[in-house]
């Protein structure tokens, strides 16, 4: 879909499109990496995440707190215990074209002050499509195994990954602690022969790979498992005792050594000439592998470069990986559904005449909102030629991964005769309220709230979800069942708190003699709800499902009003616009209008805020506190780098700072704790005497900084 450029964007529109793309990829972001089933491809969300990086690019002051650039992986699936990682499991930089390998390459040089023409060693790997696994060894024995999760927490896969035969049950001369990372996967030869078992035995088919070996390892039954043709390769590691060596290569030779399965083809290659001809190399060969990969991976291959190159919040600055091209097939587009979503947001999506598209059966695709499907953009400039999409159309669907695919170009020669425009709904499907699109939105919103059950599902959903109140055993499935039934009757968040004393005689007998609940499995749950009466501000505030306030938002918010009564207080008291609470709400970093309008908004309409009422008389809410590094003497201090930095460059000295809990800033205020000057510094040294800001130069700044 056609876009307005970035550089043509205005403020209000930049940050009406930074809510929506935090949206669209928080929603990707669970379906993927949390119910295995993706409902956007691989090119479609490195699309949105591209888009979402360039706009806060140019508008750095409108960075949401749930930026999708500050996040990683997605929430956790049920049943299985978490594991918090001793050291995250972050995700990689994409590149798309031979340039992007070129710019990665000429950043890291940037970075690290290197000239174009300096040595710069990198290695060059196929990237695994499969499942991210972490192990853990201590005294040369497997004692975990953890999925990613979201790259801070992830699932406790233990018992099913000692069933992988790729995985040593125990290493020789291994450090003391070691965490080897590495991708689950199957082969081609063997996901034929497991779909061959699961038609033999009437079972349903897997749609790929990727999913049979994510699925596979996520089974709470380790018999299961074993029985599934799971690999590993072995390219990263986490926690150690020792270094493994010295640079890249010679870790994964050390890797190799102590048993693991490594990839053959990883190489080592000097300059992007060398990474880019070992991409093509890999490309042409990729469909004899027999194994799915999406790209290559390029990494620094010098240890201590990596270590000085540092990490962004979600990424290290030392990798990037170059994805394959998508994929293309024609098929016929057969229904246009709508489907309804927890803030209301009607999608449309395309059911297909089932194609194989890069060896995978697609049946859907995402037609993106009404605009899309009427052949224009969200400013009505026209897209595909100004061709509509009808039911009956021969439509282009375009994939790149394991994913439902969107729909990119419309044959109108095979067009029917009989094929009408299409015209999107202006009621929701699901409950008949009005359906309205608001200036400058791209998505048409039903008006239902409560009283629509497509939103009342997916915000129940929301709120028993890992982030927000996490409760052992109530699950999107089980949420959707106990709304339907209307002897259960959770229509609200409150109803899950007086599930048991509704019938307080025999609580029991609600559940256990339904199918799939039994006594144990019945009191467990109202254990887990009893527990979960106590509950942290911010993911109070968080589970609330209002829209633009993410998980690292309601950080922010939880952290500024310190308790639920003066958080409810403050809203309450609240007026868009204008007043007190306005400026106060305001004036937290990283709070804007739009989300500051939302969160009044949720407060001041009678029948959401009678049910958060009636939720919060259930709660005790914990007052949340400010994290910050140990002993950081930086901690919480707004610092600005000006002049010429001698021991570092400036992106070193900005990451540090950060790293250490400052807040780095571009220019001298009031706000401004500490000046660190370098030769050559100017108008901001002047403006920071004005000001009686501290200053100090880069020696003084190292030998503040230096234990911490």
């Amino acid at each position: 879909m056609q876009q307005k450029p970035v550089e043509d964007l205005t403020e209000a529109e930049a940050k009406a499109e930074l809510a929506q793309l935090a949206e669209r990829i928080g929603r990707a972001n669970r379906a993927y990496h949390t119910l295995d089933a993706p409902e956007m491809s691989d090119a479609d969300y490195d699309a949105l995440k591209l888009r979402n990086a360039a706009i806060e690019a140019r508008f750095p002051a409108l960075k949401r707190p749930d930026s999708p650039s500050d996040q990683v992986g997605g929430a956790l699936a049920d049943g299985f215990a978490k594991v918090r990682h001793s050291v995250r499991m972050l995700s990689l930089e994409n590149a798309f074209s031979d340039t992007d390998v070129e710019d990665f390459d000429d950043r890291v040089r940037k970075y690290l002050g290197l000239s174009a023409q300096a040595p710069l060693m990198m290695t060059a790997e196929p990237k695994i499509d499969g499942l991210s696994l972490s192990l853990r060894y201590e005294g040369g024995r497997l004692v975990q195994a953890a999925t990613r999760g979201d790259g801070e927490e992830g699932e406790n896969v233990t018992e099913n990954a000692r069933t992988i035969a790729d995985i040593p049950q125990t290493l020789a001369h291994a450090p003391d602690v070691l965490e080897v990372r590495g991708e689950v996967y199957m082969a081609h030869a063997d996901f034929a022969a497991l779909n061959e078992r699961q038609l033999a035995a009437k079972d349903k088919p897997f749609a790929n790979p990727r999913n049979a070996a994510a699925g596979s390892l996520r089974q709470l039954d380790p018999a299961i498992t074993r029985a599934r043709p799971l690999r590993f390769f072995a390219y990263a590691w986490g926690e150690l005792s020792e270094p493994l060596a010295e640079t890249q290569m010679a870790a994964i030779e050390r890797l190799a050594a102590l048993g693991f399965q490594t990839n053959p083809l990883t190489r080592l290659c000097d300059g992007p000439k060398a990474l880019l001809a070992f991409y093509h190399e890999v490309e042409e060969r990729r469909a004899a592998l027999g194994y799915d990969i999406d790209g290559v991976v390029y990494k620094v291959n010098d240890l201590a470069l990596q270590r000085r190159l540092g990490f962004r919040s979600t990424t290290p600055r030392w990798a990037t990986a170059h994805k394959f091209p998508a994929e293309l097939a024609w098929t016929e587009l057969q229904a246009i559904d709508i489907q309804v979503g927890r803030t209301g947001a009607l999608s449309p999506v395309a059911r297909l005449l089932p194609v194989t598209v890069g060896g995978v059966v697609v049946s859907n695709a995402t037609l993106h909102n009404e605009d899309y499907i009427a052949g224009r953009d969200s400013r009505g400039n026209t897209i595909r030629g100004g061709k509509d999409i009808r039911v009956g159309d021969w439509v282009q669907v375009y994939r790149a991964g394991d994913v439902i695919p969107k729909v990119a170009d419309v044959d109108l020669a095979r067009r029917p005769g009989g094929a009408v425009p299409y015209v999107f709904p202006q009621t929701c499907p699901e409950c008949g309220s009005e359906a309205i699109r608001e200036e400058g939105d791209s998505v048409r919103r039903c008006t239902g709230g409560l009283i629509c059950p497509a939103q009342a599902v997916e915000r129940l959903k929301h709120f028993v979800s890992r982030a927000a109140f996490d409760i052992e055993g109530l699950g999107a499935k089980q949420v959707e069942a106990f709304f339907n039934d209307p002897t259960l009757a959770i229509r609200e968040p409150a109803d899950i708190f007086t599930l048991a004393a509704r019938d307080a005689a025999n609580p029991l007998a609600k559940l256990k003699n339904r199918d799939g609940w039994g006594e144990k499995s019945a009191t467990n749950l109202f254990a887990a709800i009893e527990a979960r009466r106590t509950i942290p501000l911010n993911r109070l505030i968080f589970a609330l499902g209002i829209r633009h306030v993410g998980e690292a938002a309601a950080a922010l918010l939880a952290t500024h009003y310190g308790t639920w009564e003066a958080f409810e207080a403050a809203m309450t008291a609240a007026q868009i616009g204008a007043g007190p609470e306005w400026d106060d709400l305001l004036s937290i970093d990283g709070v804007g209008a739009v989300m500051a309008t939302s969160v009044i908004t949720a407060f001041h309409q009678p029948a959401e805020r009678a049910s958060i009422d009636r939720l919060a008389a259930h709660l005790t809410v914990e007052q949340v506190t400010r994290r910050g590094p140990v002993e950081s003497p930086v901690a919480g201090k707004t610092v600005v780098f000006t002049g010429t930095l001698e021991r570092m460059t400036r992106a070193e000295a900005k990451a540090r700072a950060e790293a250490l809990g400052a807040k780095v800033a571009g220019s001298v205020s009031a706000k401004t704790d500490l000046l660190v000057a370098g030769p050559g510094a100017g108008s901001k040294a002047a403006k920071a005497a004005e000001l009686g800001v501290e200053v100090i130069d880069e020696d003084a700044w190292l030998a503040l900084i230096g234990g911490a």
